[in-house]
């Protein structure tokens, strides 16, 4: 049966070699039977530029997985919206706007990241609101690489701290900004990531009933993707038995 998948918030980082191992299996196997695969922001823990020497045997693999024909779409994240040309170039992925909406096996469905459903973190969303400014990408492209992973640590440090401070709620998406988004598209099914709290979501939109998935974020245990064909979508963990 066809099948399209959806990931989100690998987090990719070689300090994490787990979740990178199962990533690599993942698109030499799983990956490679798919109609498309959709990643939906943060594949990487960090992107300072597509001068970033880091990730090349995870772009090598990426490239060997559109040549073999399977599209791959990918969003912008919270930690990896410098992904440019040079990525998209390197890999033969297509880099998408979020929000997005796609026909999915003939439901319209709104991809998003899910940070900016995420309405009661004033300061997040002000802080997202400033690195989004072309001049400010500009600006900070312009620096030297090893000026950037120092900036980089700088605010990675100062995030880590606001999250522990943070109430769990605020974390969240505001449930108003999730109805509010839906109506604005017109669609009853969504799907995004950004707050590693994998569930599916019934709503009422307009007096209809909705769809809300959220992709998980990958860890030593486990490695989930949302699995949609013509039938149904679904969570699944690749590391089930």
């Amino acid at each position: 049966m066809p099948e399209t998948l959806f990931i989100a918030d690998l987090h990719l980082d070689p300090r994490r070699p787990i979740p990178l191992t199962y990533f690599m299996e993942f698109l030499a196997n799983r990956a490679r039977q798919a109609e498309a695969l959709y990643i939906l922001g943060d594949l990487f823990e960090v992107w300072l530029g597509d001068d970033e020497p880091t990730y090349q045997k995870i772009k090598t693999a990426l490239h060997d997985l559109t040549c073999s024909g399977v599209p791959v779409f990918v969003m912008h994240g919270n930690r990896d919206f410098l992904l440019g040309a040079g990525f998209a170039d390197a890999t033969g992925c297509q880099l998408i706007d979020s929000p997005l909406v796609i026909d999915l096996y003939g439901t319209p469905t709104l991809l998003m990241h899910g940070d900016t459903l995420c309405t009661r973190d004033v300061e997040y969303q002000a802080f997202r609101q400033q690195v989004r400014q072309p001049q400010w990408q500009k600006q900070f492209l312009a620096q030297p690489l090893a000026q950037r992973r120092i900036l980089a640590q700088q605010a990675r440090t100062e995030s880590q701290a606001k999250t522990q401070a943070t109430a769990d709620d605020i974390m969240d998406v505001t449930p108003e900004a999730v109805i509010s988004v839906l109506e604005r598209f017109g669609v009853f099914h969504l799907i995004h990531g950004h707050t590693h709290r994998p569930a599916e979501h019934q709503l009422t939109v307009n007096g209809r009933t909705a769809l809300r998935l959220v992709v998980s974020d990958w860890r030593d245990e486990n490695a989930m993707i949302v699995s949609c064909t013509p039938v149904s979508c679904e969570l699944v963990d690749l590391l089930a038995k």
